[in-house]
């Protein structure tokens, strides 16, 4: 199987070049990814613990679904993508160019220390599960309530990959990503 090829950005988050997965985070390459953020009708958040098969941040929890933009691929895409190969979630792609109906685009994450030098767009959706959980990607997963993922946050900061914690403290700053209109 050869390495995944990121695209490099610049800091308008233009591709300028791609590079290999190990370079790309190797050398701190600014490149993109995302997160997904899968809430239920109780208004819980799955959340899952990442594999100790990962480079960065094993065995840590972390967003519903995340991962690196493919080269070539739009953000829109891979969040698609990646709740799918992660959770097994498969959500209807939208007409060209769109967004699925089921995803909403929450707010994007600069490049910086926490995110591993990647654009983050945040993206939320509904379901109520039960997920499938790609062993090589997930431990475990489970559903929490807003106001326990935020305590624990506050109080163990280090049991979470740290751009969740940077992406939840965002998320709680604006009380409208709650809801699901």
């Amino acid at each position: 199987m050869s390495e995944e090829i990121f695209d490099i950005v610049n800091e308008r988050d233009e591709v300028v070049g791609q590079n290999t997965r190990r370079e790309v985070h190797a050398r701190g390459l600014w490149h993109r990814a995302v997160h997904v953020l899968v809430f239920n009708a109780r208004g819980e958040v799955f959340l899952q613990k990442r594999s100790l098969k990962k480079d960065i941040a094993a065995g840590k929890w972390d967003s519903s679904a995340s991962g690196h933009l493919d080269t070539g691929e739009d953000y829109d895409a891979c969040a698609v993508r990646e709740v799918r190969e992660e959770i097994g979630l498969d959500l209807k792609s939208g007409a060209r160019g769109t967004r699925p109906s089921e995803l909403k685009k929450l707010f994007k994450v600069d490049v910086c220390k926490e995110t591993g030098w990647e654009f983050c767009w945040i993206y939320r959706c509904e379901s109520e599960g039960p997920f499938v959980l790609h062993p090589d990607e997930i431990e475990t997963g489970a559903w929490f309530t807003p106001d326990a993922v935020t305590k624990w946050v506050k109080d163990k900061p280090q049991d979470f990959a740290s751009a969740f914690v940077l992406i939840w403290n965002k998320l709680i700053s604006s009380s409208s990503s709650f809801s699901s209109s």
